[in-house]
């Protein structure tokens, strides 16, 4: 039976300041930029957005963030739209939340909460369950409330404390224990999946991570490279968990690429623990494909949100290379240096390169290819020249799969073959290498 449809009201606050007047447009139209993502983000959970609304204040209201006359109001759009949810463009304080919730007597949601949703419904392995229902646990327990006398009952069996305790005090003694048996079972996904990166790591294959603000075509771009068949749609967040699969790169070497949750601002500390899979894929990978929505009127505040997210969480250090998505979507065929200067804006942090791609059409996808192997300096390829016995089935497969052969003849009992190979592959078959190791 389907979910009958929730309508919702969606509530902006902007800040006033005493600034000049430009400063104050300029922060109003960003206002309206994240109003507009915050409805992406209620029609990706399932929503039918009928209004939004921004509120200007000089301060928020400690009672319900946007004071009395615009509650008043709100009152009065629920019941034109018939609205069941108010979203709210920032996190709401757990009384300004029962608050709005006793005066507009529907359900009201801030920003975190509509993310968490999101995150529940796209997780899909057992650490993004977990990870996810953590989070949740971990918002809710502040916001619990009581109602007074009501609340008081009898303890019932083993470990609760006896009469007197309140529901209250039993729903959060709970979701404490809840909390710790969720935080054992990731430790032990965590140690199978650390023991699943060694193994990868055992193998000398390089490794790229996809990244970007959440719907810049990362998953679209990834089932191009790798030929997986990986959610890609327009939807907030249809990436959670964490996918590696090889690449075969024009040299014959391969790599292993992974795909990763979209960024996006304003998240909260507790939501990156829920997708710390992938994070860490980021982490540790060799090289990042920072995929921009080049089409977006906000792109270079997405990549400016991006950079500074990869500096937080460890890898801003890791060599880029900025892939300008959605070209197809612009009218004029984009310059790809001065398109990158436009979106970066900050010379401090020019990635090692710049590929206009359309990862729809699949314009561009070649050269993007060519510049990964070229940028993955860690494994650089070389021709070179090798002798090896005829017999030896798996140094001929090595080569034919990891490597560029260019010739190959049959001397007796013996194979000489020419290639373009990477170092990780010389590395493996130096005693066939003819004149020593290159």
């Amino acid at each position: 039976m389907a979910r009958p449809e929730e309508i919702a009201l969606l509530v902006g606050l902007e800040l006033t300041t005493r600034r000049a007047t430009n400063t104050s447009e300029r922060t109003v139209v960003r206002a309206e930029e994240s109003l507009e993502e915050l409805a992406a983000l209620a029609e990706s959970a399932g929503a039918r957005v009928a209004e939004r609304q921004i509120q200007t204040r000089p301060r928020a209201d400690a009672a319900t963030l946007v004071g009395s006359g615009k509650v008043e109001e709100l009152k009065a759009q629920i019941h034109f739209h018939e609205a069941t949810t108010v979203i709210f463009d920032r996190e709401l304080s757990p009384t300004q939340q029962r608050n709005l919730e006793r005066e507009l007597d529907v359900k009201v949601l801030d920003r975190t909460q509509l993310i968490l949703d999101i995150f529940a419904r796209r997780a899909r392995t057992r650490e993004g369950q977990l990870q996810v229902e953590l989070a949740q646990l971990n918002y809710l327990l502040p916001r619990l409330t009581g109602h007074g006398a009501a609340m008081s009952r009898l303890g019932g069996g083993i470990g609760t404390r006896g009469p007197g305790e309140t529901k209250l005090e039993t729903d959060r003694r709970r979701i404490h224990q809840r909390i710790q048996a969720i935080e054992k079972s990731l430790e032990r996904v965590r140690t199978g999946r650390t023991t699943q990166r060694r193994q990868r790591q055992g193998v000398p294959l390089a490794t790229i991570a996809l990244v970007g603000y959440t719907n810049a075509g990362k998953s679209t771009l990834f089932n191009r490279i790798t030929g997986a068949g990986v959610l890609a749609d327009s939807k907030m967040f249809a990436t959670l968990d964490p996918t590696v699969r090889h690449v075969t790169l024009p040299s014959r070497r391969k790599v292993l690429a992974s795909d990763t949750v979209g960024f996006i601002r304003n998240l909260p500390t507790t939501l990156v623990k829920a997708f710390r899979a992938t994070l860490e894929e980021v982490v540790e990978a060799e090289l990042l494909l920072h995929v921009v929505d080049a089409s977006a009127p906000a792109a270079a505040d997405h990549t400016a949100h991006v950079i500074a997210t990869l500096s937080e969480i460890g890898a801003g250090a890791t060599p880029q290379i900025l892939v300008l998505n959605k070209t197809d979507l612009i009218s004029e065929h984009p310059d790809t240096a001065a398109l990158a200067r436009r979106i970066l804006g900050d010379p401090e942090h020019q990635p090692a390169g710049a590929v206009a791609i359309s990862a729809q059409t699949g314009a561009g996808f070649d050269e993007l290819l060519h510049k990964i192997d070229e940028t993955l300096a860690m494994d650089p390829v070389a021709e070179c020249e090798f002798r090896i016995p005829a017999g030896d089935g798996g140094a001929l497969h090595i080569l034919h799969e990891r490597a560029r052969v260019l010739s190959k003849k049959y001397v007796g009992e013996w194979c000489q073959i020419k290639a373009i190979a990477p170092a990780s592959v010389r590395r493996l078959l130096t005693e066939y290498a003819v004149g020593g190791m290159m």
